[in-house]
């Protein structure tokens, strides 16, 4: 079963395509003009064993905020296309990641778009990235997806090292719901549906 997508998404402040393996190996081209954004998707399809081609233009020269958003609305949409029917996911996962100091908790339900982001993060920038645009990608994605995400954070002092531990903590939770359970090939749901 190929479990993969293609997304393209254009509107009037951005140009997105989306490529996306499921069952990959973590190849990641990543081609945005936020390089930040870059770094951290690139975290995502390495650590999430996805195959993940993302080719993006936007309005950056307003702000990043749409192509931000963009890109999570296309992720989300990569991931709902190539995960079918569902059947024989695993559905739940949950994954904690530390990056030095800081420690990032994700848990994932592959069902219904749901979205609670516990990480107190200030409004800053990491070089020209906005920081406060994290949680608006990965609502993003979450809606898109039909994804219930949840993120906490107890405690961090990096800013970027809560950043790249929440990609992580989000491409390991998302590898393990995603996976096939051998023991299962139904739609993981007492309804017969997700």
């Amino acid at each position: 079963m190929d479990r993969c997508s293609q997304i393209k998404r254009v509107t009037s402040e951005t140009q997105i395509e989306v490529s996306l393996v499921l069952d990959g190996t973590g190849q990641g081209d990543i081609q945005t003009p936020i390089p930040f954004m870059d770094h951290m998707l690139a975290q995502f399809s390495r650590h999430g064993y996805f195959d993940l081609t993302v080719k993006a233009t936007g309005d950056t020269h307003i702000d990043l905020h749409h192509t931000v958003e963009d890109l999570g609305i296309t992720l989300g949409q990569a991931f709902e296309k190539a995960l079918g029917d569902k059947k024989g996911i695993r559905r739940f996962a949950q994954s904690s990641v530390p990056l030095n100091e800081a420690l990032v908790h994700c848990v994932v339900d592959l069902s219904r778009s749901y979205y609670v982001f516990n990480i107190d993060l200030p409004k800053a920038k990491l070089g020209e990235f906005d920081v406060e645009l994290v949680p608006e990608f990965f609502q993003a994605v979450s809606a898109n997806c039909g994804l219930t995400l949840h993120f906490n954070s107890p405690y961090w002092n990096n800013l970027h090292h809560v950043v790249e531990a929440s990609f992580k903590a989000f491409a390991k939770a998302m590898d393990q719901a995603c996976s096939l359970d051998p023991r299962s090939n139904t739609i993981p749901s007492t309804k017969g549906t997700l």
